[in-house]
C-alpha cells in the first residue's frame, strides 16, 4: 500500500491545485462542516432525500437567511452537500460526517482539544515542547493537566481515547489471556478501562496499574464499585524517571496506546525497565496504531495527522509509530518481538514480546 500510495503522484494538475486550496482554507472548511453538524443542517438533509430550499433551512434551524446561506454555499463547494434545482441535498461526504462515529470523534477531538493549540505548532516543532498546551494551563505535558482540563475538553479527549481502544479490547483480551496470566502489570493504565475489562474477563487475575498518582486517583474514582475492582491495584510512579524501576513478579505486562506518548529515547528507557522487571517466561504486549500497517489508507492519513496533537498539545516529542521505529526501540531495550497481530479493532496492532 505504501509503495503504491506514497511513491507516485496521485493527483492530476487540476486535482493538485484544488487540494492546495483545500489546505489553504482548511480551518474554514473544518469550522463550516462542524457547524453544519451542530446546527442540524446535515441531519435535516438526511431526513428528507429531496432536500430543502434555503428559506426552509433557515426557518427549520432558526438561523438567519444570511447565516444559512454562507454555510450552505461553502458546503456546496466543499462537497458535503449538492444542489438540485433550488433544493439542497446531502452528499456522500456530508453523510459520513453525520453518521461515521470515527469522523465525529475526530472532529470533536480536534475542535475541543487541538484547534486553538495548533496555532502554536511552529513553536512546538522548534522548541520540542507542547507549546499549544498553554491555551489550557501551564503543565509540562497534557497528562499532568488532564484532570484539570475544562469539562468539554476532557470529554472529547477521553471520548477520542476510549473510542479507539474500546474497539480493540475484545480481541486483545483473547490474545493476552490465551497465556493464562495470573498477575498482569498495566503500564500507563490511565482510568483503569483495560484493567476493568481484565478483571471482569478473568475472575482470578490481579492487575496492577502503574501511572502518575493523579491518574491513579482518577482510576480509583472510575472503578469504584465495579465488579472485580478489588483486584485492581495502583502503583504511583513518574514513568519518565530513568531511576524508577517497575514492579516485578508479573506474568504479563500490558501497554495500550501508551508508548506513542513518548519520544523514542523515552520509549527505550521504559522498555528497558520492563525488560529488567520480567522473567524469561513473561509476555510483554504492546498495543499501538502503527500507521504503516493499516488496512486502509484513510487510517494512515488520520494517524499521521494525530501525530501533530502529540507535538503541539501532549508532550512535544512523540508521534504515532511506524512499525520499524517501534521495533527498533523494543530490540534496543533487550526485548524481541515474537509475533505481531494486525487489524485489531479499528486498526491496532499487538506486538507480543519476550526477553531476548
Amino acid at each position: 500500500m505504501m509503495h503504491k500510495r506514497y511513491t507516485k503522484e496521485q493527483c492530476t494538475a487540476a486535482e493538485a491545485q484544488r487540494l492546495a486550496q483545500e489546505i489553504a482554507f482548511g480551518p474554514v472548511v473544518f469550522q463550516v462542516s462542524r457547524l453544519m453538524l451542530k446546527f442540524g443542517i446535515f441531519q435535516l438533509l438526511a431526513d428528507k432525500r429531496e432536500g430543502y430550499t434555503l428559506q426552509e433551512i433557515s426557518g427549520r434551524t432558526g438561523l438567519t437567511r444570511y447565516a444559512a446561506q454562507v454555510l450552505l454555499e461553502a458546503s456546496l463547494t466543499i462537497g458535503t452537500i449538492l444542489l438540485e434545482e433550488d433544493r439542497y441535498v446531502l452528499a456522500k461526504a456530508g453523510w459520513f460526517l453525520l453518521n461515521d462515529k470515527m469522523a465525529r470523534v475526530n472532529m470533536e477531538f480536534n475542535h475541543d482539544v487541538n484547534y486553538q493549540g495548533l496555532f502554536h505548532l511552529e513553536e512546538a516543532l522548534l522548541n520540542g515542547r507542547p507549546e499549544g498546551l498553554k491555551v489550557f494551563g501551564e503543565w509540562p505535558t497534557i497528562y499532568e493537566g488532564l484532570s484539570q482540563l475544562p469539562e468539554q475538553v476532557q470529554k472529547s479527549w477521553f471520548g477520542f481515547d476510549h473510542f479507539y481502544s474500546d474497539q480493540s479490547f475484545g480481541k486483545a483480551l483473547e490474545i493476552v489471556f490465551s497465556h493464562h496470566p495470573k498477575r498482569l502489570l498495566d503500564i500507563g493504565g490511565n482510568t483503569g478501562r483495560w484493567a476493568t475489562q481484565c478483571v471482569q474477563y478473568n475472575k482470578e487475575v490481579e492487575v496492577t496499574i502503574v501511572d502518575l498518582p493523579q491518574q491513579l486517583e482518577m482510576m480509583r474514582k472510575q472503578t469504584a464499585g465495579l465488579p472485580g475492582a478489588e483486584r485492581i491495584h495502583g502503583h504511583g510512579a513518574n514513568l519518565l524517571d530513568r531511576d524508577v524501576p517497575f514492579p516485578c513478579g508479573f506474568d504479563a505486562v500490558w501497554m495500550s496506546q501508551f508508548l506513542d506518548c513518548f519520544s523514542e529515547e523515552e520509549v527505550t528507557s521504559i522498555l528497558t525497565r520492563v525488560a529488567q522487571s520480567i522473567g524469561k517466561d513473561s509476555k510483554v504486549y504492546i498495543m499501538e496504531t502503527l500507521w504503516d500497517r493499516q488496512r486502509y489508507e484513510t487510517a494512515s492519513y488520520c494517524l499521521t495527522q494525530i501525530s501533530l496533537y502529540f507535538t503541539a498539545m501532549a508532550n512535544g516529542n512523540s508521534k504515532m509509530f511506524h512499525s520499524d521505529d517501534l521495533i527498533r526501540c523494543i530490540e534496543n531495550a533487550g526485548l524481541e518481538v515474537e509475533e505481531i497481530q494486525d487489524n485489531i479493532g479499528l486498526g491496532h496492532s499487538i506486538l507480543q514480546c519476550r526477553l531476548k
